[in-house]
């Protein structure tokens, strides 16, 4: 595997990196060298099958620290077999019951609702950062975290995991800053009795016998209002398709559950967030006639995947029908992982992301807005990325912003 490291070219390319790569090999797997490191790019279901099958890949070794110490934090996803699935189990308890999915969906609307009526007649304001505050507010009412205006942290996160820029070094500051600020809400909590409260749930939660470091049990709570928040990126490029392809806005604001959801992962599968996921080969591997060996890194290429028409005929299009009466394969559409979600490395928030996203994408539709002149454009060379603007509204003051959506309020 003697082959120029890639590094830089990621940094540069951003999301159009690895589809490049492997359009030039036809679509097979690309033997390259990342971060110094031997590695192997794959794409497609048939791909993330096998990157995500027991035993074939560990996490833990494979995350850059620069991702760790912003994004992810030292907790379940940086663990693997045993510990990862005892861990995942406390996620899958809070995370994957419908009543709770459903509550933060519905509680989530209703903060938008009481948001948008103070930007009427306001002038311009930012989608994505007002989505942003009303989604970090609902996660922490869901937690039961006290209101400590957390939405610029978890943005930050977020925002300066691919970089090592000043978004890098804000990222850093807002991990340690909220780790520290909830793990002394983790003791606080402990010295009270138990409640069905998630955060309460966290701070008792035990593992072999012993409850979790309080600054352990902090990156988890993080790890659940964070990727609440992050639902902020997909709001912003939902509303970026509503106003590109406006036809679409009539059955959301119909209340059409069955289309809302597919106009959902539609959004997840048409705009860029996640670049590639990474693995390491916990032996010689074999896949595509391409051996991977011992240690190497198995790089999968998602935004490829979403993107390519042997996958999603006409994948440049955005046709939410596509997603209409048919199941979705586990390892076909793969923004938050692949697999199982219940035991596997898929994001077990998923649920969360389609429910919230889909109330949201309701409320918008049916609110009377327009974009001022903006500068909407989609930088695929910055990851992660937005439209430039953070789609600007403005609701004028004559509108009203209430509206039923998923979740109901």
């Amino acid at each position: 595997m003697a082959f120029f490291d890639q590094t830089l070219a990621f940094g540069t390319k951003g999301y159009a990196w690895l589809p490049d790569l492997r359009r030039r090999s036809h679509g097979q797997p690309v033997p390259l060298r990342f971060g110094g490191q031997p590695a192997v790019a794959i794409s497609g279901p048939d791909a993330a099958r096998f990157f995500y099958e027991r035993g074939h890949l560990e996490r833990h070794t494979a995350l850059p620290a620069p991702v760790v110490d912003t994004l992810f934090g030292r907790g379940v996803h940086t663990l693997d077999g045993e510990a990862h699935r005892a861990r995942k189990a406390l996620f899958v308890a809070l995370l994957m019951h419908e009543d709770g999915v459903d509550t933060l969906a519905s509680l989530a609307g209703k903060i938008f609702d009481e948001a948008a009526d103070g930007w009427r007649g306001a002038g311009p304001v930012s989608l994505f950062d007002e989505t942003s505050r009303v989604l970090a507010d609902a996660a922490e009412r869901w937690t039961g975290v006290p209101t400590n205006a957390l939405a610029s942290d978890m943005v930050a996160m977020v925002d300066g995991f691919a970089t090592l820029g000043p978004r890098h070094v804000r990222a850093r500051v807002a991990r340690v800053r909220c780790e520290r600020q909830l793990a002394r809400l983790i003791e606080d909590v402990r010295r009270q009795e138990p409640t069905g409260e998630p955060v309460s749930k966290i701070a008792h939660h035990l593992e072999n016998g012993y409850l979790l470091d309080a600054r352990s049990a902090a990156v988890e709570l993080i790890n659940i209002i964070r990727p609440t928040t992050a639902v902020a990126w997909f709001v912003a490029f939902a509303g970026h398709a509503l106003d590109r392809w406006p036809g679409t806005r009539a059955r959301l604001r119909a209340g059409d559950d069955d289309y809302t959801e597919a106009f959902v992962h539609e959004v997840r599968r048409f705009y860029p967030f996640v670049p590639f996921l990474g693995g390491r080969a916990r032996r010689d591997l074999h896949f595509q006639r391409t051996d991977i060996p011992k240690g190497a890194l198995v790089l999968l290429d998602v935004y490829g995947q979403h993107h390519d028409p042997r996958v999603w005929p006409e994948p440049y299009e955005f046709r939410p029908e596509r997603f209409l009466g048919r199941p979705i394969g586990e390892f076909e559409l793969i923004p938050q992982g692949g697999g199982d979600p219940r035991t596997g490395h898929r994001c077990p928030g998923e649920q969360i992301t389609v429910a919230v996203l889909g109330t949201l994408v309701q409320r918008l539709a049916k609110l009377d807005y327009y974009l001022p002149p903006q500068d909407t454009s989609i930088d695929l060379a910055r990851v992660p990325t937005r439209p430039r603007s953070g789609l600007e509204i403005v609701v004028p003051a004559a509108t009203s912003s209430r509206s039923p959506g998923i979740g109901g309020s």
